[in-house]
C-alpha cells in the first residue's frame, strides 16, 4: 500500500515565476482618521525665524563694535601725530635755548656776569726728564 499512496500523489511542477500576493485594500471605514499633532507646525518656523534674527543681531553688533574701534583708532592716530609734532617743536626750542650765543646773552643780561676783555695764555716750560 505504501507504493500505491506514493504513486497516487501528484507531482508539483515548479513555476517559472512566483506569484505575488496582493493585499486587500482597506475600505474607507477601516482607514485611520487624521489625528492632529499636539504642537502646531508654526512652532518650528518661529524657532528658525528667532534663530536667524539672533544671528543677524549678533552680526550687526559685531559690525557696530568694529566701526567704533576703527573711529577710536583714527582718533588715537591723530593724537599721536599731534604729540610727535609737539615733541619736534620742543626739541627745536631746546636746541635753540642751548646755543652758545643765547646762553652768553642770558648770562650777561639776566645774571649780571661780565664777558672777559681779552684772552690770555700762560706758557709753561717743558717738563724736565
Amino acid at each position: 500500500m505504501a507504493q500505491v499512496a506514493a504513486q497516487a500523489e501528484p507531482r508539483v511542477r515548479p513555476e517559472s515565476r512566483p506569484r505575488v500576493q496582493q493585499r486587500p485594500r482597506p475600505s474607507v471605514a477601516a482607514r485611520p482618521r487624521f489625528v492632529p499633532r499636539s504642537r502646531p507646525r508654526v512652532a518650528g518656523g518661529l524657532l528658525w525665524i528667532f534663530t536667524l534674527a539672533a544671528l543677524l543681531a549678533g552680526i550687526v553688533a559685531l559690525n557696530v563694535s568694529a566701526l567704533r574701534l576703527g573711529i577710536e583708532s583714527q582718533q588715537l592716530d591723530g593724537r599721536a601725530q599731534q604729540l610727535r609734532a609737539d615733541n619736534e617743536d620742543l626739541a627745536s626750542e631746546l636746541s635753540s635755548a642751548g646755543a652758545a650765543g643765547r646762553v652768553q646773552t642770558f648770562a650777561i643780561h639776566r645774571l649780571g656776569l661780565v664777558a672777559p676783555a681779552a684772552t690770555s695764555y700762560v706758557r709753561l716750560p717743558p717738563p724736565k726728564r
